[in-house]
């Protein structure tokens, strides 16, 4: 696979383009630190050119298929794989014992499941991010424990950060280790530091002899770990002196866990997923050798961030399986459930749920295939392409199994195992819904997600007009990038009112085509709706963040519709679908324009402001007259 290459050269702080003069210290510290890990990347982004009004219809169709070098080992893996959680995984006693058996641990890693995406010098299988993409589906599809325990460890955990970043030392170390089945973790959380990476309290105070670091602190939810042999770690170093100003470094540290010092304090017990093995990780004066550190001393986040931007998209895979499992579920009884002399799939409020189900999925299952394909490409940036994934596919899996629910009834809600007891089939959409409901959460929160895709949609605005609008620089400065902004917007804002078409759409279906030519379009409306809202905010648009949640909204449904329709094309001629494509991507696309226009009225004409100062009046206790008559309350 291609590698991104980064810009070597030291570009200025894009901070110089956010006005931190009214942030308190805290936040402008967190913005800081974020802002120098943010990647710069040479390649081009088709999501990155919607919010400047490019719809690059050409980085994504025709739709990109998966590169691998032997493919037929990966064919043969997932065939595998499906027979093994078919036959030997019962899903129901793992979530019912909080366990996964360890035979089952050994028959995932003789399959090569712990090795996926690790070379085969290493002992992997050397697979593409597409066919670990299609694994995260399969398992998501049987037991939601599995992908969990998968994705730590190789999409977050050592393997991915030491593909990107590690030494050919610590890949012949490692490597080996994590494709034979020794499972690895990843630690950055802690008590006061989830997103605010400037909260960290972790230390790695370097020896005398400069030789080792002794890290101490302690670390939450760190997901496998306790059952990981090793573990990618955390911490600050020492301060260091960055373009004049004083910075707490974070540096990325690999740690064997039966190092001293180290030890797991508790294991957190969670409503779903009840076999993760998540961890409290407690590091007393543990040494670690310095050539350990990942990348470099100080570039820990840059780690963090960018092992996440390819490793998000294990996730949404694992909810495309288990909406595609929602949907058999929800197929086979409303097709046979009967109420009111027909079977309940026949009742129009029933049958709209099942379509929007479907039509979402194959979305869900597009923007996965997509994006995939572009990282195993590798000349595109795909940093937004995983995080739409992400908040795209966490929050419609949600909707998906909480519909499943509504149409098994009370079926849904009771447990497999008395469903079992009672004679009936034991359908665990109960099991389902516990274990989906992390998914907004894991791997960066839903409103994490649309603030990251926010900061880089602005990217290119900033750098337009950041000047002009940042108190901070002298006026002289400001009224130069002033001019500079008033040039460049001159032609850019009339350009993005003109009609024009992607290419490339001669010779497919017209209603494909038509959804296209819309999508475009309204990336342009998209850019130029920014671009007001910039205008009209200044400086304190980033405060605007429900505001800013609508942008990125409409920005993931136009990714998503031009990849549902980039698939459905390439479907219809390639595909085994009995022409049955159209009736599925038509339906979402259409719904993802309902959506979308929604939002659109909701940048002008919305209940923002009054909806944030009744919080501010909540958080101040001045509601508390709400929460009487409960127990507990002192009336």
């Amino acid at each position: 696979m291609a590698t991104n290459k980064k810009t070597e050269t030291d570009t200025p702080n894009e901070l110089s383009s956010i006005d931190v003069s009214k942030m308190s210290e805290g936040k402008r510290k967190a913005l800081e630190m974020a802002e120098e890990s943010r990647e710069k990347w040479e390649h081009k982004s088709f999501t990155g050119g919607l919010f400047m009004g490019r719809f690059s219809w050409d980085l994504i169709h025709p739709f990109p298929g998966e590169e691998a070098a032997k493919p037929e080992i990966g064919d043969k893996f997932l065939k595998n794989m499906e027979t093994y959680l078919r036959e030997k995984v019962d899903a129901d006693a793992i979530d019912e014992t909080g366990e996964i058996p360890q035979p089952v641990m050994d028959g995932l890693a003789k399959l090569g499941a712990f090795g996926i995406k690790i070379s085969s010098e290493y002992g992997g299988l050397g697979q593409s991010q597409s066919t670990y993409s299609r694994a995260a589906m399969l398992l998501g599809s049987h037991c939601g424990n599995l992908p969990a325990l998968l994705s730590a460890h190789q999409s977050i955990g050592v393997p991915q950060p030491l593909k990107m970043f590690g030494t050919e030392a610590q890949k012949k170390k490692y490597l080996p280790r994590c494709a034979g089945g020794e499972i690895s973790a990843f630690a950055l959380t802690e008590d006061e530091a989830g997103s605010d990476p400037a909260k960290l309290s972790t230390r790695a105070e370097p020896t005398p002899d400069g030789e080792h670091f002794v890290l101490n602190g302690t670390k939450l939810w760190c997901t496998n770990g306790t059952k990981a042999g090793v573990i990618v770690v955390m911490a600050q170093t020492p301060p260091k002196e960055v373009r004049g100003k004083l910075r707490n470094p974070i540096t990325a540290f690999i740690v064997e866990t039966d190092t001293p010092g180290v030890t797991v304090a508790h294991r957190c017990r969670f409503m779903g997923l009840r076999s993760l093995y998540n961890a409290v990780i407690r590091l007393e004066d543990v040494h670690v050798p310095r050539e350990n550190i990942l990348l470099g001393e100080g570039k820990g986040l840059k780690v963090a961030l960018s092992t996440l931007n390819t490793g998000r998209l294990t996730l949404p895979a694992g909810c495309v399986g288990l909406a595609k499992r929602c949907l058999k579920i929800t197929r086979d009884w409303a097709g046979k459930r009967e109420q009111w002399g027909a079977p309940i799939g026949r009742h129009a409020a029933i049958a709209d749920k099942i379509a929007r189900m479907a039509a979402t999925t194959f979305a869900m299952e597009s923007v996965v295939l997509l994006s995939s394909a572009l990282v195993d490409r590798g000349d595109a940036d795909i940093r937004l392409e995983s995080a739409m994934c992400k908040l795209f596919g966490s929050e419609a899996a949600w909707r998906i199994v909480d519909d499943t629910m509504q149409i098994r009834g009370g079926r849904g809600y009771e447990t497999a195992s008395s469903l079992k007891a009672r004679g009936e089939e034991p359908i665990a959409v109960e099991r389902c819904m516990r274990d989906a409901r992390i998914n907004t959460i894991f791997e960066g929160s839903s409103e994490i997600m649309r603030l990251f895709i926010a900061r880089e949609a602005l990217d290119p605005h900033l750098k337009a007009a950041g000047g002009l609008l940042n108190s901070r620089l002298p006026l002289g400065a400001r009224l130069k990038d002033g001019i500079r902004a008033a040039l460049f917007y001159a032609t850019w804002y009339p350009a993005k009112w003109l009609p024009i078409s992607p290419a490339g759409l001669s010779g497919m279906d017209p209603k494909l085509a038509g959804h296209v030519r819309w999508a475009a379009r309204n990336s342009r409306r998209l850019a130029r709706r920014l671009f007001v809202s910039m205008a009209l905010h200044g400086s304190k648009l980033e405060r605007e963040q429900v505001l800013l949640g609508r942008f990125v909204d409409i920005g993931t449904d136009l990714f998503a519709i031009a990849a549902t329709c980039s698939r459905a094309q390439s479907l219809l001629i390639n595909g085994n679908t009995g022409g049955h494509v159209l009736p599925v991507a038509d339906p979402f696309c259409r719904e993802a324009r309902v959506r979308l226009n929604a939002n659109f009225g909701g940048i002008r004409t919305n209940n923002d402001r009054s909806g944030y100062r009744l919080a501010r009046h909540i958080l101040k206790g001045e509601m508390s007259w709400m929460e009487s008559g409960i127990v507990g309350h002192p009336d």
